[in-house]
């Protein structure tokens, strides 16, 4: 038998992990008792934090009533109304939510959709995805694929289907001195229409994007102008246009839907953590009235599906999650609670010799790290920073999301920050305090 140091889980790394026992508020308690504020939501997951008690009714409710059934046989009250809360608060156009167990599996649905919705209208030719550099859609194939974090996919590349990648919208690292921020969104946003044009529109069949990329760039949020250029330029080549809001969205960025801020509605849009919100694994894909009625009306069967999807226990928690962050107007209290957060970082590492950037949307920041604030020079990987601010913020009872390879896959330090909506003043003073001091130990200590 073995003994109780080891551990029968096969884990991210075999670095051992200390154990969460229980949850309080915006607090993970481990098993010795030390409280970690969780200032990233685990992975901008957790919007309303630990123990929220309409969220934890609602499931035990629905535990009474009926925990699985499987979709090739049943629809459920909870998978119902779940997706009509959605649909109701969605973009313009989209009418339809197609209920699955996460993020990666909702990318991977959008793909298959938008392929299998040209098949339908008859033009076949179309099968090639456009997406970004710098951007995360997931960890199974086709959104690896999709993704374009090198990092990432280096190990998998042989597996991984062709994806043509441009430019991310990086201010911060790419606009020219002499080129306003709106000149900036709209020359970057023409690489699309160059690479459209450089493979063939008739060939290609879904450009896919974060509002607001998330864990490969820090909360890097795009110029002004910027999704209406792409919006345009997917119109204009019969492009399908797939957002990715599974991390930026459900209130996280401020408006429930982050492409509301940019004043476009996606062709297809996916979600999941914040949905959940970390008490049910969950995620959707959601399509417009469009794409559906072309293959509900052709051969009247989406060719995809999976065991969990709609899972009734799973829906159900979302739904009491959507009323917290609707009914009860927690994502209308995000522009607040993010300026607030937005100010004790500037007021702590605004001038910090070693923060190059501070930036995002509402209760969603990225702080890029560098070795030369002047030349924007990041930091030699080979000091892992982002590894040495990750440890030193849990010594301080701080839960982040550092990575590296921000500028190119490769090089590059951030910090992601996406506390839970119901995060306090003092707790904003707490996040910014301890991850002041993480900086400065793991730059000293790496």
């Amino acid at each position: 038998m073995s003994s109780e140091a080891e551990s029968a889980v096969f884990g991210r790394s075999s670095a051992p992990l200390r154990k969460a026992v229980a949850g309080d508020g915006c607090y993970i308690i481990d098993s010795d008792g030390k409280r970690y504020l969780d200032g990233s939501g685990g992975a901008a997951v957790s919007c309303l934090g630990h123990s929220d008690a309409h969220v934890k009714q609602a499931m035990k409710d629905q535990l009474d009533k009926l925990a699985f059934a499987h979709t090739g046989f049943f629809t459920s009250d909870a998978a119902e109304n779940l997706a009509r809360k959605l649909v109701d608060n969605a973009p313009d156009g989209i009418s339809r939510a197609y209920l699955l167990s996460g993020g990666s599996e909702a990318v991977e649905a959008s793909l298959k959709l938008a392929r299998q919705y040209f098949l339908e209208t008859g033009q076949p030719s179309r099968h090639r995805v456009i997406a970004r550099r710098q951007s995360y859609h997931g960890n199974t194939l086709g959104a690896l694929a999709a993704g374009g974090n090198a990092w990432r996919r280096e190990k998998y590349a042989p597996l991984l289907i062709e994806v043509s990648h441009i430019a991310p919208c990086y201010q911060y690292r790419d606009r020219r001195d002499d080129e306003s921020l709106e000149a900036y969104g709209q020359r970057v946003a023409n690489e699309l229409e160059t690479q459209i044009q450089r493979l063939g529109s008739e060939t290609v069949m879904a450009f896919i994007a974060e509002p607001v990329v998330g864990a490969t760039a820090g909360a890097l949020d795009p110029a002004p102008g910027y999704f209406k250029r792409i919006r345009e330029i997917c119109d204009a080549h019969g492009v399908l246009l797939i957002l990715d809001e599974v991390m930026c969205g459900m209130g996280r960025t401020g408006s429930f839907f982050a492409s509301e801020q940019d004043g476009i509605a996606p062709d297809i849009v996916c979600i999941a953590k914040g949905l959940g919100a970390g008490y049910a694994p969950i995620g959707a894909m959601l399509a417009s009235e469009t794409i559906y009625r072309a293959i509900a009306d052709g051969s009247g069967s989406f060719q995809h599906g999976h065991t969990y999807h709609a899972h009734p226990l799973s829906a159900a928690g979302a739904h009491a999650v959507l009323e917290r962050l609707l009914d009860d107007g927690l994502v209308a209290g995000v522009h607040g609670r993010g300026d607030r957060l937005m100010a004790a970082l500037n007021a702590r590492l605004g001038q910090h010799p070693h923060v190059g950037d501070i930036r995002g949307r509402g209760l969603f920041r990225g702080v890029e790290l560098v070795e030369d604030r002047e030349t924007k020079q990041p930091f030699d990987p080979a000091r892992k920073i982002n590894v040495h601010v990750k440890k030193a913020a849990m010594n301080e009872g701080l839960i982040c999301y550092p990575a590296g390879g921000t500028v190119d896959g490769k090089s590059g330090d951030h910090v992601l920050l996406a506390p839970p909506f119901i995060i306090s003043d003092s707790e904003i003073d707490e996040l910014a305090d301890k991850l002041t001091r993480a900086i400065d130990t793991a730059i000293a200590t790496a």
